[in-house]
């Protein structure tokens, strides 16, 4: 009979421990947010840097969604327009990836910069984590522009005390093989080759976010 009643005992703390594992438990909600790099530019569906990203990081176990948020052709001008309604309450952080339009389309990088300050500073104010993605300039653009553009990544990151994965198309920049007939967008591998080399800084930003948000 003690036998019973003790095996009733542990399995009623058992379940019990379940449970409140259970109902600490939670997604990690982010949103990938920037242009068509991020949005998946001419490839099929599911085969973004977001949908993928998510992929991997749920084959480590990590129970995380994220959000496509990317638009063709935006800038950090257009970001910061659509920054407050493109990230939905309840996002614990943010992949934040915008800066390559600019430097294609020679915008100043001050512009740029005063506009990722702006973007990050949102996000804080609503206690929102941010991973910031870097860009770097395009050769074409000239050592001068470079000097100015390629640097505002690492210094946003200082001043924010902000995680940075300094250049999103590591990888693929550079090789043909991983990018579409335009030479600029990663086609299904170059994907596949960014959230490899990306994957280990995403994991320790939502493992960040977890101890937080416990």
């Amino acid at each position: 009979m003690r036998f019973k009643v003790a095996a009733l005992q542990f399995t009623v703390i058992a379940v019990s421990l379940i449970l409140a594992t259970a109902a600490n438990a939670r997604t990690i909600n982010l949103v990938g947010f920037g242009d068509s790099l991020m949005a998946g530019y001419q490839l099929p569906p599911g085969d973004g840097f977001p949908e993928k990203l998510q992929a991997a990081l749920k084959a480590k176990g990590l129970d995380v969604a994220i959000a496509n948020a990317g638009v063709s052709g935006d800038t950090t001008t257009g970001g910061l327009a659509r920054i407050d309604w493109s990230v939905p309450d309840g996002t614990d952080g943010v992949i934040l990836e915008l800066g390559a339009n600019d430097a294609l389309r020679g915008i100043p990088p001050e512009e740029s910069a005063k506009n990722l300050d702006q973007m990050i500073t949102r996000l804080k104010e609503r206690g929102i984590a941010v991973l910031l993605a870097g860009i770097i300039a395009p050769p074409n653009m000239g050592a001068d522009y470079a000097a100015r553009f390629n640097p505002i990544y690492q210094k946003l990151s200082e001043k924010h005390g902000l995680p940075l994965y300094a250049f999103f198309l590591d990888g693929v920049a550079l090789e043909a093989g991983l990018k579409l007939d335009d030479g600029m967008h990663p086609n299904t591998k170059g994907v596949d080759v960014m959230v490899e080399k990306m994957e280990p800084a995403v994991t320790n930003f939502v493992e960040t976010i977890s101890s937080v948000k416990k």
